[in-house]
């Protein structure tokens, strides 16, 4: 065994979380949006250069699904995230969708806020979900990537859930900084892309 890795997904409401999680696990994509009713647990089996890794994947917002980003400053106390002691985050937004993208700024400025005193930083990677409906994007791509490259210092990827564009190189990158960050002298890992079917459950 690899061990494990506590992965959280998180975004406003409608930006495609859940399209990206079971794109990544069971290869499908819902059709008709229907909001995630609470948080939920994906609890996938991967495997990372021959070793088997389980992870843990939250699907929710921290906020409530009507919270805009004021409201999510005013969330009164952090330790109920549950995040505080999460590996890897990944924040989604919508690339049609600015109040979406500054939900995503509210949220890591929180999370970085809150990581523990002593705790290492989990590593954070900014997807653009969406990427199919190019044309209607609010900013350019290259300004947004330098933005959150140099000035929130994470990752930043765009995809498409709806045509399964880049969903398994956003998780290939995500845990390969994971696991790396745990163990600075592992080397380079790559996902193989063997998912074990048998394994994986909602909770």
């Amino acid at each position: 065994m690899g061990g494990s890795l506590r992965v959280a997904v998180l975004g406003a409401p409608g930006v495609g979380k859940t399209a990206i999680i079971r794109q990544f696990l069971f290869g499908d994509y819902p059709e008709r949006h229907r909001p995630t009713d609470g948080p939920r647990l994906y609890r996938p089996a991967v495997l990372l250069d021959g070793a088997v890794y389980d992870l843990s994947i939250r699907d929710g917002d921290v906020a409530d699904p009507g919270s805009s980003p004021r409201g999510l400053e005013e969330c009164p106390d952090p330790k109920d995230w549950s995040l505080q002691d999460t590996d890897a985050f990944v924040l989604v937004y919508d690339i049609c969708s600015l109040d979406s993208f500054d939900y995503v700024k509210v949220l890591r400025q929180r999370i970085a806020d809150n990581r523990p005193a002593g705790a290492p930083e989990a590593p954070i990677l900014v997807v653009g979900n969406k990427r199919d409906r190019q044309r209607l994007r609010f900013g350019p791509r290259r300004a947004l990537a330098t933005l959150v490259r140099r000035g929130w210092r994470c990752g930043y990827l765009e995809c498409s859930a709806k045509y399964n564009w880049h969903v398994l190189r956003l998780f290939r990158e995500l845990l390969r900084c994971a696991l790396v960050r745990a163990r600075p002298a592992h080397p380079a890992l790559r996902l193989q892309g063997a998912l074990h079917p048998a394994r994986c459950s909602l909770m």
